[in-house]
């Protein structure tokens, strides 16, 4: 059986940057997802499409295909006094900031004179990200995970 849509994968992986510093592992307990629903970024389900159980790669995904490039526009300059009821704002302070599109994640990444600079683009956008990847498992999704868009059960979601 291999990796295509309404399968669920499990997969033993290590994630590294473009200087190889570990970011991410499963570290013995694999992963396990819903192939062809978008749990993955898009590079990394493109390259585990039609694998199979014992399957060994490595691969690089381009920024593009990983967490986007860089945005410019996404990084802000506001006033402190809108981060009301928090008494000290500190470089890496994550907050959920509210737009047009939307709730998202932004990061502090300067504090000075008063305003605060925020970053909403994802942490690893515009990096190239490699996977060591090992496949220690596929099998048909059941109805449920299909309706839900994602696995359950060891090395998914837990319901």
């Amino acid at each position: 059986m291999t990796l295509e849509d309404n399968k669920v994968g499990l997969i033993e992986y290590k994630l590294t940057d473009e200087t190889g510093e570990t970011i991410d592992a499963s570290n013995g307990n694999p992963l396990a997802y819903l192939h062809g629903h978008g749990n993955l970024i898009p590079g990394l389900e493109k390259e585990l499409a039609g694998k199979a159980v014992g399957d060994k790669f490595t691969t690089t995904v381009s920024a593009a295909e990983g967490y986007g490039e860089r945005v410019d526009a996404l990084i802000q300059t506001v006033p402190a006094s809108m981060f009301q009821g928090v008494d000290n704002i500190e470089i890496g302070m994550r907050f959920e900031a509210q737009s047009e599109q939307g709730m998202h994640s932004v990061e502090v990444t300067a504090v000075e004179d008063g305003n605060v600079t925020v970053d909403g683009n994802h942490p690893l956008a515009g990096v190239a990200l490699t996977f060591d990847i090992e496949i220690m498992g596929v099998r048909d999704a059941t109805d449920e995970e299909i309706e839900h868009k994602h696995a359950h059960g060891d090395g998914g979601h837990q319901h």
